[in-house]
């Protein structure tokens, strides 16, 4: 029975605080610690960016025509077939109630599921000594904190990673590959993976010097994205519709972050970026040497891609590094002063968050397409 305990108290940890990052919508509290808050309801939750528009491809399947919606269909194509569908099976079960709900529990429960995942797989491969207190450490980024709290496929994207990196080091590359096809279908970014893994392999060709046919099975990775270009395809007539949904590819030269006046980045307020660059690139360094060589690698290649990002958001487009970082410094994320610290600011945190999910929010005049 004490085996499963630390897997009851990271799921309280998980609903306990959301539950807090909630309560001042489920108060409809006009003033919470300073900020106010209009029209207060728990509709800020539900409007939080891009959640309701998830909502869309997982009603419609990518075929929005029915809807007057306002937006063009091809539109959502921005939005990969992962989280929507995670959302249409929650819905399909008719107990947590209409899309909007099922938005969210799909949501928490992705998160439930990553908490716990990551708890298994710090203990599997023996990489800290303390996994209960750094998986509780992973849950309060400040950033990730309000992801998993909203609409927003990152749990689950960074679930499907996770599940790929221990299939690959438990040498089952079929597994591998068909969890990170889910990847690439839940959020771009995951096509690294395949990229990670041949450089994993060049590596082993190179010591070992010989191959094996099961690493055949990665393949599985392009083919999954290829497999959400080929409903976008069927739907829309046009099988890069992704890339011709708007303006949502930001990859233009390194650090090009660095400019306010692009549409996407629209601040010179941006020192932290400096910060999570700095963390993640030490991240590469201090994994240098880790015997799961698919985690060295894919911090490598996703770091170099992050680089390249044109978009104010850094925080949240690199949040798979996150994981790679507490298990490079689990020594100090576990530590006393770190602990002494965190507590102190975790207030800091969750104001960071509410003063986040009041600004950051759709403006939805008719709720009908999205209920």
């Amino acid at each position: 029975m004490r085996r499963i305990y630390p897997y009851f108290t990271l799921t309280l940890v998980v609903f306990l605080s959301t539950l807090v990052l909630w309560s001042p919508f489920l108060l409809k509290a006009n003033s919470w610690f300073g900020l106010k808050i209009s029209q207060p309801s728990f509709d800020y939750v539900y409007r939080h960016y891009d959640g309701p528009l998830y909502i869309i491809p997982a009603k419609t399947l990518y075929n929005p025509k029915s809807l007057e919606i306002g937006i063009p269909p091809k539109y959502f194509a921005a939005h990969l077939p992962g989280y929507p569908m995670l959302i249409r099976v929650v819905r399909e079960i008719r107990v947590f109630g209409g899309y909007l709900k099922s938005m969210l529990i799909a949501n928490l429960l992705a998160t439930v599921g990553l908490t716990l995942f990551f708890y298994f797989f710090l203990k599997k491969f023996k990489l800290t000594k303390k996994p209960l207190l750094l998986t509780a450490v992973f849950l309060f980024l400040p950033r990730f904190l309000v992801v998993r709290s909203v609409g927003a496929p990152e749990s689950l994207f960074i679930l499907l990673i996770l599940g790929s990196f221990y299939f690959f080091e438990k040498e089952r590359y079929l597994l591998a590959g068909l969890f990170g096809g889910l990847a690439a279908i839940t959020k771009t970014p995951g096509i690294l993976l395949f990229g990670a893994y041949c450089l994993v392999f060049v590596e082993r060709l190179i010591k070992e010097k010989k191959t094996n046919w099961q690493w055949l099975g990665i393949i599985l990775i392009p083919l999954g994205l290829l497999g959400a270009f080929g409903i976008f395809w069927k739907q829309y007539g046009d099988f890069f519709a992704y890339f011709h949904s708007g303006d949502n590819l930001h990859l233009v030269f390194p650090f090009s972050v660095f400019n306010f006046q692009k549409p996407w980045v629209g601040t010179a307020w941006l020192e932290d970026v400096v910060f999570y660059f700095f963390l993640y690139g030490l991240t590469i360094f201090s994994l240098k040497n880790i015997k799961q060589r698919s985690l060295f690698y894919f911090s490598l290649v996703f770091y170099i891609a992050a680089l390249f990002i044109q978009h104010r958001d850094i925080s949240r487009y690199s949040l798979p590094l996150w994981p790679m970082a507490l298990i490079a410094y689990e020594k100090f994320f576990t530590s006393k002063k770190f602990l002494i610290v965190g507590i102190i600011i975790l207030l800091a945190v969750y104001l960071y968050a509410w003063n986040f999910m009041i600004y950051n929010v759709m403006p939805i005049a008719d709720w009908k397409p999205y209920l």
